[in-house]
């Protein structure tokens, strides 16, 4: 399916790293190359996989995550500084002037959108998917991955069998849907440079009010 981690340079200094892939040293030389990272951050609760090699390696970093999420890690003495559905909504961490957050509480997979209005990006993990990854890996051989392009109904399919609360999926799509957004830069698939905002609609048309 592949898979991708997204660094945003912060206006104060330092970087926000939603961290999904593994922190090799070519990601690393290119992180320090940027700043200092002042946020690791987990955006559900299924992509923890590389979050403790990312904290030893920037131990002074805040690490964010989605609640439920400490009880699927191999490394228990991990610890939180933040962590979604937990927190009191509307919750500060610190990155706020630059990049917003809405968690979606009735997606399955605990989802959390964040909006980088200075480039107009979307960024997110498992909410929407723009497969096959030619970007990522170019020689995927998984048909069934090529029907999860958001122009198809499979996509639209698979949100709505992800959605576990109606009720709070109409208020955060719809919250998502109001952010000025070109660009979707997803975890699993390609970047979607153009008209971001209205795939995001096409997808979610079914809880957007």
């Amino acid at each position: 399916m592949g898979g991708r981690s997204t660094a945003i340079r912060l206006r104060s200094g330092g970087l926000w790293v939603l961290a999904s892939t593994p922190l090799d040293t070519e990601t690393k030389a290119k992180l320090d190359e940027l700043g200092k990272v002042k946020y690791i951050v987990s955006p559900d609760i299924v992509h923890h996989l590389h979050l403790s090699e990312f904290k030893k390696a920037y131990p002074e970093a805040k690490l964010l995550g989605v609640e439920g999420t400490s009880t699927r890690m191999e490394d228990k003495a991990l610890e939180f500084d933040g962590v979604w559905g937990k927190d009191a909504p509307n919750t500060k961490y610190g990155f706020e002037d630059d990049v917003q957050y809405c968690f979606f509480s009735g997606f399955k997979n605990k989802d959390v959108a964040f909006f980088h209005p200075e480039s107009k990006t979307l960024i997110q993990a498992d909410l929407l998917f723009n497969l096959p990854c030619y970007e990522q890996y170019s020689k995927s051989k998984m048909p069934i991955l090529g029907y999860l392009k958001p122009s198809l109904w499979f996509q639209q399919r698979t949100v709505g069998s992800l959605s576990i609360n109606t009720a709070a999926m109409k208020r955060d799509a719809t919250t998502v849907a109001n952010w000025n957004f070109q660009r979707i830069i997803p975890c699993h698939g390609d970047v979607i440079e153009n008209d971001g905002n209205k795939v995001w609609r096409d997808v979610y048309k079914a809880f957007i009010a």
